[in-house]
């Protein structure tokens, strides 16, 4: 079953290169099914399976989620972007786009708010189907270590106490209404603003969200004896006004001092495993010695953890200074 997982992967991957780059063709089904070998009738039946949704309403939103961003950052008339995303008329697109997110384009664009957008799928991954790493190419860069001071921001979040890593933490998360991983992937990638945001739509781009640990008196403890709660969220400016989506939370981040553990680009399938506890080693074996630092365990700092194999695979980790 794993196999059609992935077909259905290379068909997502294909939907969003297509969108982004306005090629209408390759958004077919009679395109899709050629380039896969299936007819499309089997297609169909399949990606219903594997994603819980019809392929129509699956490309429909996914179009309607690029051209919002379109409405919230860019100068484009209203029009232009309705005929970029295939909608025939300024009616058309504005009916489609109030029925998915309660408002029109036009006051959208006035008064952006967080709205469920559908984010893109990923049926395949080797993890979940217990496949693990696959061949022994090993990493061709070496961890990086350095110091960084982060200035005052907000960090609005969801945050799961029970959970303990992150299938485990989308898996609880999907038992409390509101808060499962579309919803809260979908309100968080609508939000304008965020720091680590660089659109979210190429292919080597990031949409902004983390995950984070929570030094936290009542969370978990941590493999190093710490107590921490699990959180996904976004990094916001210290001046953000927005509003704030009633399943989440939202914590002031004074300015402080970090160590930076962090990876170069890596092949997900064949290094992940590798990387990662590559990293786990690094961070474990550092020494302090002569750095006048050490790891900052006070209750309230946040471990920011960074995940796009394209780009990099970092943690970053709150630290003080010795007296």
């Amino acid at each position: 079953m794993y196999q059609w997982h992935k077909q259905i992967q290379i068909i997502v991957d294909e939907i969003d290169a297509s969108i982004l780059h306005h090629h209408n063709e390759a958004l077919t089904l009679r395109f899709l099914s050629r380039k896969l070998g299936y007819s499309e009738y089997h297609i169909t039946r399949k990606f219903k399976e594997i994603s819980g949704m019809h392929f129509r309403d699956y490309l429909r939103l996914r179009k309607l989620a690029f051209a919002l961003k379109e409405v919230r950052d860019s100068e484009k008339s209203i029009l232009d972007i309705a005929f970029d995303y295939g909608f025939s008329s300024h009616e058309a697109f504005t009916r489609a786009f109030k029925k998915a997110y309660g408002v029109a384009p036009s006051e959208y664009r006035k008064r952006p708010k967080p709205v469920v957008l559908r984010t893109k799928i990923n049926p395949f991954d080797p993890y979940f189907f217990g496949l693990g790493e696959i061949g022994m190419i090993k990493s061709a860069n070496d961890i990086k270590i350095y110091f960084v001071t982060i200035p005052a921001h907000k960090f609005l979040h969801i945050k799961n106490y029970e959970s303990n890593g992150y299938w485990d933490f989308w898996q609880k998360q999907s038992l409390i209404p509101g808060q499962d991983y579309e919803t809260i992937y979908g309100l968080l990638d609508s939000i304008k603003g965020k720091l680590d945001d660089d659109g979210g739509t190429e292919t080597n781009s990031s949409s902004g969200q983390i995950m984070a640990y929570i030094n936290d008196p009542n969370g978990r403890l941590c493999d190093w004896g710490i107590p921490r709660t699990e959180c996904h969220g976004v990094r916001l400016p210290l001046d953000y006004k927005g509003e704030i989506p009633k399943q989440m939370l939202m914590v002031d981040v004074p300015q402080g001092e970090y160590i930076v553990f962090e990876h170069g680009p890596f092949d997900y399938e064949q290094e992940n495993r590798s990387v990662e506890e590559k990293i786990e080693m690094a961070m474990t074996n550092f020494d302090f010695a002569d750095t006048n630092y050490c790891f900052d365990a006070s209750a309230g700092r946040i471990i920011y953890f960074y995940f796009n194999p394209e780009r990099h695979f970092k943690y970053i980790r709150p630290v003080h200074k010795l007296e």
